[in-house]
């Protein structure tokens, strides 16, 4: 990849997707962002696509991914976005996704895991897991697992995993990741997946980088977007994040900012090398021992080499 001469100390927290690839040339390479039709997952293929790599939108929702991919193209004036059928709470679908992205393309130079779904009403993936784990992280992990061939034939690859803050609501609990023994509370369930997100992209660091495949985990920031779906206009108020009047609070960013780091992280020339970190606001992020009041950096539970392992085997224990 082909970088400009922007250094980590030239971005911050409000620097926007567009920016985060200034410069950059992309041209040739090979991406997929998956929920990438709405939020900052389109703001990432905007940015990645106008900078010349093809991207596939890989998407729940096919027909509309399709109409998102055209009209990308339009706005670009070139026909390098394209678009899959993804159902990440499906693992026959997420495998099925893979080879149909294998039978289109030999390499994939960049992978964002980027769809999620949060704090929802507990359910389970047509497998039975648990909804938001099995979503987030299995989902993901079986897609990686699936690509890996497209991404080991890249000269150098690059995951994206989005993590985001919710990790600070829980770490992965190992002895009952399914709530089978505690009561289901869905902030803790994504607290659990985000951290799953991270741990993830550590796993695939230690296990791929010596083959040309880094990856990072990222905290895209405080952004509203259609994530928040499942959650009350009452529980959003006191959350602080708008106010009666539904006016977004001032400290959250846009969705073109809150795609920057994810940007940034898939490429970036000064992270070449530096792969397993938790980024966030377009640099690395501290890491904590005991909860920040700042809510900022990450928990060393989620950045620690063996809690990867151990969710790394287990995963493949799950997902076969």
């Amino acid at each position: 990849m082909s970088s400009n001469s922007a250094t980590k100390e030239d971005f911050g927290y409000r620097t926007t997707a567009a920016q985060a690839v200034a410069g950059i040339d992309l041209t040739g390479k090979h991406a997929i962002v998956t929920g990438g039709y709405s939020g900052i997952g389109l703001e990432t293929v905007k940015a990645l696509a106008a900078a010349g790599a093809s991207v596939t939108l890989a998407c729940r929702d096919y027909e509309r991914a399709l109409e998102t991919a055209s009209a990308i193209n339009t706005e670009i004036g070139s026909e390098r976005v394209d678009a899959l059928a993804l159902s990440l709470d499906s693992q026959a679908a997420v495998k099925q996704a893979a080879t149909t992205y294998l039978s289109r393309h030999d390499t994939l130079d960049i992978l964002i895991n980027n769809a999620a779904v949060m704090a929802c009403p507990y359910g389970k993936t047509q497998e039975g897991f648990e909804l938001q784990f099995g979503t987030n992280h299995l989902g993901h992990f079986t897609f990686f697992k699936g690509l890996l061939p497209a991404l080991l034939n890249a000269d150098y690859a690059r995951v994206v995993c989005l993590s985001s803050t919710g990790h600070f609501l829980s770490p992965v609990v190992f002895d009952d990741i399914g709530f089978e023994h505690r009561d289901y509370e869905p902030w803790s369930s994504y607290g659990q997946a985000k951290t799953a997100n991270a741990l993830m992209a550590l796993g695939i660091q230690q296990r791929y980088a010596a083959q040309g495949i880094e990856a990072f985990a990222v905290h895209p920031g405080g952004i509203m977007t259609t994530l928040q779906r499942h959650m009350t206009k009452e529980d959003i108020q006191s959350r602080g994040w708008v106010d009666e009047q539904g006016n977004v609070n001032e400290l959250f960013k846009t969705t073109q900012q809150g795609a920057s780091t994810s940007t940034w992280a898939a490429t970036s020339e000064y992270l070449q090398g530096k792969g397993g970190q938790y980024l966030e606001d377009c640099s690395e992020a501290v890491v904590h021992d005991t909860l920040p009041a700042s809510r900022n950096g990450v928990m060393s539970y989620a950045v620690s080499g063996d809690n990867a392992n151990t969710l790394w085997d287990l995963s493949e224990a799950l997902v076969g």
